[in-house]
């Protein structure tokens, strides 16, 4: 039961209700994807890559425009 408890113990020290619903809603989807089969591709450490990746994403400053995209993709986007 440790690990359900240091989940308790994480989940009661975040304040902001709006992060707390986006961890919600990922978790939600993790749990509904019945198979599972993509998240359990990768290793431990991929997992946490994709885990910062996603809470990195809340923060403006880290997020680049949709043109900024399309330029650095510009040679994929014409296939």
């Amino acid at each position: 039961m440790k690990i359900k408890d240091d989940f308790h113990h994480l989940i009661d020290e975040i304040d902001d209700e709006n992060l707390l619903k986006e961890y919600h809603n990922l978790i939600q989807r993790l749990a509904g994807n019945q198979s599972g089969k993509l998240w359990n591709m990768l290793n431990d450490s991929q997992q946490n890559e994709l885990l910062l990746a996603y809470d990195e994403s809340f923060d403006p400053t880290n997020l680049i425009s949709h043109e900024e995209v399309k330029k650095q993709d510009e040679k994929w986007l014409r296939k």
